[in-house]
């Protein structure tokens, strides 16, 4: 189910190679790689905004996550991937990427997002979001 991304801001833009081990026997791109893009998208953004995403006592936990896929894409090429922030809660935030390859930028390869709430890594529980995060999450690039 897609979130309302009416309130979504652009906030990052990451490029990606698609590497030929991205292919699998139909010679397109597994679906399953289509997530490791989205993934390595967020996570360059998160470091980008001075987020531990490894051994941190509290940090980001996606909840769940989705990908409509589009349009098939294979090797070789490069792709943009447009992270936006949507909807803030309490303890959690919306996502949405755009996969665009950068040879034909007008075309949208594929969409998704994640839910992502933060965590207590002690406890598991979720915590508030600190105010710096709050804040960034709040305003464009």
């Amino acid at each position: 189910m897609k979130s309302d991304m009416s309130e979504k801001r652009l906030v990052h833009i990451c490029r990606l190679p698609i590497r030929w081990g991205d292919m699998d026997a139909m010679g397109h791109v597994n679906n399953a790689v289509y997530f490791r893009y989205i993934e390595q998208a967020r996570i360059e953004w998160f470091v980008s905004m001075g987020v531990a995403t490894v051994h941190a006592v509290d940090g980001p936990v996606v909840i769940n996550a989705n990908c409509t896929f589009l349009r098939q894409l294979t090797f070789p090429g490069d792709l943009e991937i447009r992270t936006f922030s949507g909807a803030i809660g309490r303890s959690s935030f919306e996502t949405m990427q755009e996969i665009r390859r950068i040879d034909d930028p007008d075309t949208l390869i594929a969409e998704g997002g994640a839910k992502v709430v933060w965590v207590n890594a002690g406890t598991g529980k979720s915590m508030a979001l600190p105010n710096a995060l709050r804040e960034r999450l709040a305003t464009a690039m």
